[in-house]
């Protein structure tokens, strides 16, 4: 069965969204503990490009089935996680990508590279790094991984910041700064 992408996330409600994000079933990553670690030989590039042995992964279905597997742990080493093996994958960044977002009924949607759909609030907090000069935002994604915004979904971001006279976000009646700490 081929993958379709959802619609266009300005076309999508927050009920669509939420049905949609509840309707993705997702490995149960957490919940695996494989004793048989080793090296992926994969790499995930700051712009969200999957390489594998130095190749690129153009199959998007196949950059969407590794991302369900994706896991960080507390020393922030990202892992390829099944059942039976735990295997190491760099990231020069973010695991993800932030591709679209856009405010609705008081929550801010997202859209990743792999077209996963987030709804940001306290289960998916926003948190900017960085400098107040070189201010990068992150949102957070799923089992330690997180998705940094790119150029014009920050710029989206920042318009709807600037709506409100803030250099905030709110979000499923939580809030969130713009600038770095």
């Amino acid at each position: 069965m081929p993958y379709e992408p959802p619609p266009e996330l300005a076309a999508l409600s927050l009920a669509d969204v939420a049905a949609l994000v509840a309707a993705r079933k997702l490995p149960p990553v957490d919940q695996w503990s494989p004793q048989d670690t080793g090296d992926s030989h994969m790499r995930i590039a700051a712009d969200g490009r999957w390489y594998h042995e130095g190749g690129e992964i153009t199959r998007p279905a196949m950059v969407r089935a590794f991302s369900s597997l994706l896991m960080r742990d507390d020393a922030g080493q990202h892992w390829l996680v099944t059942p039976s093996q735990r295997l190491s994958i760099v990231v020069d960044d973010a695991a993800f990508i932030a591709v679209d977002c856009t405010r609705q009924d008081g929550a801010l949607l997202f859209r990743l590279n792999t077209d996963d759909l987030l709804i940001a609030g306290p289960d998916h907090p926003l948190q900017a790094e960085g400098d107040p000069d070189t201010p990068a935002l992150y949102i957070a994604v799923r089992h330690g991984t997180r998705a940094r915004l790119n150029r014009s979904t920050y710029a989206q971001l920042a318009e709807i910041a600037l709506e409100d006279g803030e250099l905030t976000v709110s979000s499923q009646g939580t809030t969130f700064s713009l600038i770095p700490e």
